[in-house]
């Protein structure tokens, strides 16, 4: 056997293009997992949907702005493309993936970031419009767009984003917990899929991360459940997406990993 070698490569992403969806504010894990691609060498494709974000009370972004900050970290030689996509079309997760795949010639790593929020409530409140719509943007776009990668016939990671549904209860979102949960619930089926084309699949619980929907009044109330003092931060899980991406990760699939800080419930 060859023994490993145990210096890192400070650029492990380096000469691999990368799709992140989601990626439409400066405030969001998606933004921040996108700069660490992008610092580790990375090309990375974009995908926004600013529409959404406009409806929710933290706001949108300006997207220009957005992608400035992800190219302000590219290595000399590394590009940044974007695309401007509704997931809630079924058509919309092939057009996504295939324009990455011709910005760039091929994806070597897909992360399902994006997610919708609202439109939700208790059990007596949801209607069968807001069933659907959550689980066509955070289930059904993000099987298809693991599908659309998986076509490529080329070895690669996928990395899905659940929300700690299984952890303890998501009171009045249950909507959005079903449709994460599933996520969650097929990852292992997957990644044992996928195993013989080279392709890895994880996924990912942040936990609670200030994205703009936290704030003082929030924190006073749940502080006594995060042992290290604060809530998380984008780049907490960005840290652990990037890093599923890397060789580093390479006999790490079909799992559900946890990046809360402790948070107790």
């Amino acid at each position: 056997m060859t023994p490993p070698t145990l210096e890192r490569d400070p650029l492990p992403l380096r000469g691999r293009s990368v799709l992140i969806t989601g990626v439409s504010r400066r405030s969001g894990i998606g933004y921040a997992t996108a700069c660490r691609a992008a610092a580790y060498g990375a090309n990375v494709f974009c995908h926004h949907y600013s529409p959404h974000d406009a409806q929710q009370p933290w706001g949108d972004d300006d997207v220009d702005a957005v992608l400035a900050g992800v190219r302000e970290h590219l290595i000399d030689g590394a590009r940044v493309a974007d695309i401007h996509a509704d997931l809630s079309d079924p058509a919309a997760a092939k057009q996504v993936m295939d324009a990455a795949v011709q910005e760039f010639g091929r994806v070597d790593a897909l992360v399902c970031n994006h997610a919708v929020s609202g439109s939700d409530g208790h059990l007596r409140e949801i209607t069968a419009a807001d069933l659907d719509h959550h689980w066509n943007v955070n289930t059904r776009a993000s099987l298809l767009l693991a599908q659309s990668f998986a076509a490529q016939m080329l070895s690669g990671t996928i990395v899905l984003m659940t929300s700690g549904q299984n952890q303890g209860p998501m009171r009045g979102e249950v909507a959005y917990a079903t449709a994460k949960a599933a996520l969650a619930g097929i990852t292992a089926t997957l990644a044992d899929e996928l195993a013989p084309d080279g392709i890895r699949v994880n996924t990912v619980n942040p936990g609670p991360v200030d994205t703009g929907y936290l704030g003082p009044e929030a924190w006073e109330s749940m502080k006594h459940m995060f042992p290290f003092g604060r809530f998380g931060e984008p780049d907490d899980p960005a840290r652990l997406i990037t890093w599923l991406l890397t060789d580093e990760a390479s006999w790490i699939t079909g799992q559900v990993i946890n990046s809360e800080g402790g948070f107790t419930r």
